[in-house]
């Protein structure tokens, strides 16, 4: 009678941060977290492992660069929006957009942290950043198309985005289906007055 296999590499060091999450995501979600708090060049990928639990050699199997960990948390604030915009297919203009600007600011205010606030660092202009930037530049083009030209496109992305300055500055932030309506609400008046101009 054989026995069950027994499990493979070494235990972790602690419990679990997601008990129902794969190593994986474990990893992601620690250096989230440190990348947040204490900025991208002052965690190692040793400090992410340890918060994790695990050696660094097992999250190397999982990922080979601290750039790597990072692109993919980044491609995870964009990605969304861009599926959800390829949905709004049938819906107006006015009506898509305001769709797109509150499902975008959900998912940068309901992240569990606040990655964006990485977007401007200088590492992000390397090639190991290149999918998240062409992403992003992908969700840039959808908002000036549904807003009509590039110039209230632009204000409307950057209006979106500023969500992730008010998360970190903004200790009493009102609760997020707040400021999706709010910002909704001044993306529909910035169309209008630049439709103006």
């Amino acid at each position: 009678m054989s026995s069950a296999p027994s499990s493979v590499g070494r235990p972790r060091s602690g419990a679990r941060r997601l008990p129902s999450a794969s190593a994986r995501e474990e990893i992601l979600d620690a250096a989230a977290e440190l990348f947040a708090q204490r900025g991208y060049a002052a965690t190692s990928t040793r400090l992410i492992a340890e918060r994790v639990g695990i050696r660094q050699a097992s999250l190397y199997y999982h990922f080979r660069t601290k750039e790597q960990i990072l692109a993919e948390l980044l491609e995870a604030t964009v990605r969304p929006s861009l599926t959800h915009a390829e949905s709004l297919g049938d819906l107006d203009a006015a009506r898509a957009l305001e769709s797109l600007v509150r499902f975008d600011v959900g998912v940068l205010l309901t992240a569990r942290w606040n990655i964006g606030i990485l977007y401007a660092l200088p590492e992000i202009a390397t090639e190991p950043f290149a999918r998240f930037r062409r992403e992003r530049g992908e969700l840039r083009a959808v908002y000036r198309r549904l807003a009509g030209s590039p110039t209230p496109g632009d204000l409307v992305f950057g209006l979106v985005e500023s969500v992730i300055g008010m998360r970190r500055d903004v200790p009493d932030l009102p609760p997020a289906e707040s400021l999706q309506a709010t910002v909704a609400a001044a993306t529909t008046r910035i169309i209008e007055a630049t439709s103006m101009i």
